[in-house]
């Protein structure tokens, strides 16, 4: 009696131990350009949303308060020493990142990329918003639609560094060498640093070295707000239009004004959804990340995972007067 007593015992104790692992929470941390980011703000918010449909995880949101590679470094091995279970970043340089999250992928630490992705080395798998070629394309018919089809375009981008706004300015000078597209003529492109008061800056510059400008295109949600300011506040509305990527909730005054006529943008909760919910999947061992392979990711559907590890998430939406006010409160 007394050996079966021990062994009901042991077991109990046991399936204690086992319920209290599986119940422990998952920590996922996402760590973003910089704080102070409306972009990530709502990235984080639909991350919060998959780590509360998940049931077991925790979601860290960090990031550092300049957007630097060496800031967000830092919060990596900070990340790495907490022994947390996957990182989701998106990345201020695609290559300065490398070593440190090798080393978080060494420890066991799931990494992947999402928006401005890491190079394929230093991730497990990088989330596009959108496929890169419609971005690019999307954008220069945008500025083709305010600029009436002609006349001089300038960008005003992030950082020099940033990964998808190279590929994507790479996209739209394709696009503007098609014959089409002969009319319109890219005459700089700037940097803000994805920083409000630098990228007014870098706009007021362009408004005085190239009088006849018609349209800067800033694919950056920070970029596109600092820009639509700055043609308000030179009175340039009507002369000078704005386009690219934003935010609904920063844009919508500017489309009341006339500074933008449209913008566009995927939806960043959608996105901050969909890359904690697949890391949650690649470090739960649910699903991998390799070639070929899918990632369910519930509500948003199924990721298919590409040659070199990508994935994309959907098409970018085009904003306007028709109903920019309908989603300002939303995201």
């Amino acid at each position: 009696m007394k050996r079966i007593i021990s062994l009901a015992v042991a077991s109990a104790a046991i399936f204690a131990s086992v319920a209290s692992a599986q119940a422990q929470d998952v920590r996922i941390a996402m760590l973003v350009k910089n704080l102070g980011n409306g972009f990530f703000d709502a990235a984080n918010k639909g991350g919060q949303e998959a780590a509360d449909e998940l049931g077991n995880v925790e979601l860290i949101f960090t990031a550092p308060t300049a957007p630097t590679a060496e800031g967000q470094i830092e919060i990596i091995n900070n990340l790495i020493a907490q022994n947390v279970d996957a990182i989701v970043i998106s990345a201020n340089d695609p290559t300065a990142l490398i070593p440190a999250t090798q080393r978080a992928m060494a420890r066991g630490i799931t990494v992947i990329s999402f928006d401005s992705g890491i190079a394929q080395e230093g991730r497990q798998m990088q989330l596009n918003p959108s496929n890169n070629e419609l971005i690019g394309v999307k954008q220069i018919q945008m500025a083709s639609d305010a600029a009436g089809g002609s006349g001089e375009i300038a960008i005003l981008s992030a950082t020099a560094q940033a990964t998808n706004q190279n590929i994507w300015i790479d996209e739209m000078r394709k696009e503007l060498a098609n014959a089409n597209r002969s009319s319109l003529n890219l005459v700089d492109v700037v940097f803000g640093d994805d920083q409000s008061d630098k990228s007014y800056q870098e706009a007021l510059g362009l408004f005085a070295r190239f009088p006849d400008l018609k349209v800067i295109i800033a694919p950056t949600t920070v970029g596109i707000a600092a820009a639509a300011q700055a043609v308000r506040d030179e009175d340039l509305v009507g002369k000078v239009f704005v386009t690219g990527l934003g935010l609904p909730s920063e844009m919508a005054g500017h489309v009341d004004s006339g500074a933008v006529e449209s913008f566009a943008i995927w939806n960043p909760i959608d996105l901050g959804y969909t890359a904690t919910y697949a890391a949650f999947q690649i470090a739960q061992g649910n699903a991998t990340a390799e070639p070929g392979d899918s990632i369910p990711v519930g509500r948003m559907g199924t990721l298919s995972i590409g040659d070199t590890g990508e994935a994309a998430m959907a098409e970018p939406f085009t904003y306007d007067a028709s109903n920019v006010n309908d989603f300002k409160d939303i995201f």
